[in-house]
Parts: C-alpha cells; sequence; structure tokens
C-alpha cells in the first residue's frame, strides 16, 4: 500500500493563534480523509525557550526561531502565518515566493498597500500550483455554512436588512494592560480589525454581496493603560513609567450598502459581560435568519410562506449528517465548538491543495476585506462621512 502524501507544516506565532491553529492541524488528519497527511514539522517564535516549551506541548518536531530560515527549508510544504498583524505581508510574501501553500490568519494585513502586495504574490504563486488562504475561521461554523446554502437557494428572497455585532469585554476594565492588540504599528487598528474583521466577512460571504458604501464612528474609551511588567523597553516605555498610550479604537460603529440591503455592524472590546458574542441576522423578502456564535449549533430561521397562526422563528440545529461538514464529527445533537471551527477550515485548505484548486476566502478576498476596514477607518477620521469602498471620495 504506498504511503500516504504528507504536508509538512511550519506554524509561525505560538500565542493563542498559534495554538488553535496547532491543534486543528492534529485534529483534521484525525477528523477528515484529507488525501495527505498534515505533518507538524517546525513552530517558530522569537523566544527561543518559550517556543522549544510550546513545540512540545503543541507536537511539533523541532521548535526555531528564524522564520526566514524555516521559509527556505525544503523539508516545509506550508507556512501557516499566527503572527500579529505588522509580520503578515512579510513571512506571506516571502512563503510564497518560496514556493510554500501559506495560510494566513486575519486580519490579512495592517494596511491596504501591504494586502495588494500580499494579493499580488498570491496571484504569482498559483500559477505555480502554490495555494493560499486568509483565516476567517467563522465561515467554518456548520450553521452559518448552512445560512449560506439557504441565501444561495433563494429562501429569503431578496435581502433588505443585514445587522451584525461582535461584543467582546475584555478592555472594559481600564486596569487591564497594554498588549500589542492595543499599539497601532503592531496591530494597524483596533476592534475594526480584530473583530469587525469577521463579521464584515461573514455578512459578504453569507449574502454574496459586497460592502460598497458606509459610514463610520470609532471610539477609544481609554486611551492610557498599565504597562505589563516587565515589557515596558517593548512598548516604547522610559524606566519608572506605568502607563502607555492605547492608539488604536476600542469600539466602531458602521452602516453601509450590501448589494440591496442596508447593513448595520457593530463591533467593541468593552461591551462589559460580552465574552464572545458574534451575533448577524439576515431579513429578505420571502424569510429570515438570525445566528448567535454563543449557541453555535443553532441557526433560527424564518419563513414567511407558512401559516401566519403557527409561524415563527424555528430552531434548527444544524448538527444533522447533511448539514456542512457535520458528517466528519458525531452523530446528531452532539454539537460542534470553537476548535471545530478551524479544524474545519484546515481541512478545506488541505483537500484544496491535494485537489489542485484555489481555497476560499482568498488573498484576494482579503484584499478586498482590508479595503473595506480601511474606509471604515478613513470615514471614522472624518466624523462618519460616507465613503464609497476602494476610494478616497
Amino acid at each position: 500500500m504506498p504511503k500516504p502524501r504528507e504536508l509538512r507544516v511550519a506554524v509561525i506565532g505560538y500565542g493563542f493563534m498559534g495554538a488553535v491553529h496547532s491543534y486543528a492541524w492534529r485534529a483534521a488528519r484525525a477528523a477528515f480523509d484529507l488525501g495527505a497527511v498534515p505533518v507538524l514539522s517546525v513552530l517558530c517564535g522569537r523566544d527561543s525557550a518559550a517556543v522549544a516549551a510550546k513545540a512540545g506541548r503543541y507536537g511539533f518536531a523541532e521548535a526555531a526561531t528564524d522564520w526566514r530560515s524555516v521559509i527556505q527549508r525544503a523539508d516545509i510544504d506550508v507556512i501557516d502565518v499566527c503572527t500579529p498583524g505588522d509580520s503578515h505581508m512579510p513571512i506571506t510574501v516571502a512563503a510564497l515566493e518560496a514556493g510554500k501553500h501559506v495560510l494566513c490568519e486575519k486580519p490579512m494585513a495592517n494596511s491596504v498597500a501591504e494586502a495588494e502586495v500580499m494579493a499580488g504574490a498570491a496571484q504569482k504563486a498559483a500559477v505555480a500550483g502554490t495555494r493560499s488562504m486568509v483565516g476567517f475561521n467563522y465561515r467554518r461554523v456548520p450553521a452559518l455554512a448552512l445560512a449560506r446554502r439557504l441565501v444561495a437557494e433563494g429562501r429569503l428572497g431578496e435581502l433588505r436588512h443585514v445587522r451584525g455585532v461582535y461584543l467582546q469585554d475584555w478592555l472594559a476594565d481600564p486596569a487591564a494592560p497594554l498588549t500589542w492588540r492595543m499599539r497601532r504599528e503592531v496591530a494597524g487598528t483596533g476592534a475594526i480589525g480584530d473583530i469587525a474583521a469577521h463579521v464584515i466577512d461573514l455578512a459578504q460571504y453569507l449574502t454574496g454581496e459586497k460592502l460598497a458604501a458606509l459610514s463610520a464612528r470609532a471610539r477609544t474609551f481609554v486611551t492610557e493603560r498599565p504597562l505589563p511588567d516587565g515589557e515596558r523597553r517593548s512598548f516604547g516605555g522610559a524606566p519608572g513609567e506605568n502607563t502607555g498610550e492605547v492608539t488604536v479604537d476600542d469600539a466602531v460603529v458602521l452602516y453601509g450598502e450590501l448589494g440591496p440591503a442596508l447593513a448595520t455592524f457593530e463591533a467593541t472590546r468593552a461591551a462589559t459581560g460580552r465574552k464572545n458574542s458574534l451575533r448577524i441576522e439576515l431579513n429578505g423578502a420571502k424569510g429570515s435568519l438570525a445566528f448567535d456564535f454563543e449557541a453555535m449549533n443553532e441557526l433560527w430561521v424564518y419563513d414567511s410562506s407558512t401559516d401566519r397562526s403557527t409561524s415563527g422563528f424555528r430552531r434548527v440545529l444544524a448538527t444533522e449528517p447533511d448539514h456542512p461538514y457535520i458528517s466528519a464529527w458525531w452523530p446528531p445533537g452532539h454539537g460542534l465548538g470553537y476548535d471545530h471551527t478551524f479544524t474545519n477550515e484546515i481541512a478545506d485548505f488541505v483537500r484544496a491543495i491535494v485537489d489542485g484548486t484555489d481555497p476560499e476566502p482568498s488573498l484576494a478576498d482579503g484584499l478586498q476585506v482590508q479595503r473595506v476596514l480601511a474606509t471604515v477607518e478613513s470615514s471614522a477620521a472624518r466624523g462618519g462621512a460616507w465613503a464609497r469602498v476602494g476610494t478616497d471620495e
């Protein structure tokens, strides 16, 4: 019996995203018939002691501290980029130019200019069969993939309203310490790129439409935060300084045009009591869909053609074998969790590599979202001025 093809993976970054991606690479090869076997070859990070410890814990064969040398290795097939946003562009472009398949976490870049370079490199690499994808993991929630199917089938009719929110509270406390996610030079933006990017991508994914124009307002509620112990130098603090400046937004609200529909969005990291509340609702001429990630296995469906005396939103438990992704997992009613969204994502990515097809969302899709984010920033900086996506107007 021939030995299965191996895909030798290097994950760059070992923090939160590095951890969940590493788990997903291990789980995908167990849950799905992929046509290839992912092998955890190298975990890469800046701190040699920390990355070595995490490599052993996550199941990698070895650890490294220089991503450039990892990319040049002949025994690596895939580069998975799980670093802060300021390094996405150089790592991704170098990997694609070296002929490595690339999975890059969102937001794809810290600017449109960086995203354009990345999308161009991806287009060029694809000619030689090198695949790339942006990691918008919520597309892989079975209930949301089912929602996309229902919209595509015309079950909602012409769309009229789309509303999405993403609420977290980890920055509601003014005493929460300054991290790289609150520094523009590293993260690019705050809630705009960190979480609004997810709900914007989801709205476009579900509807098949693109945000064309919008108006936005952003706010930073806490402008100075305590510096983490031992990290004053990392954030530019002088000896004796105890706080550092927050240079990104805490929250953003926007409304815009999404095909025929009016769309409204809210994203905040200061919604006291909300831990990871992503909700989206679509209203059409014939029906509606509603989803809440805090009940991620459920999709609420309304069909206006039913008998009005007994009509209402109907709860669909998206755990049946014919629902997206579920056939690889558990019997009906045995729900999936956050980690499964990444495992499903990895499975789609590997299958695209094996089949020689272009995975979605592509880096071109990531560039389009980056243009939306830039338009949000521009509009907010001008007090909510109406702005067309991808232009200076």
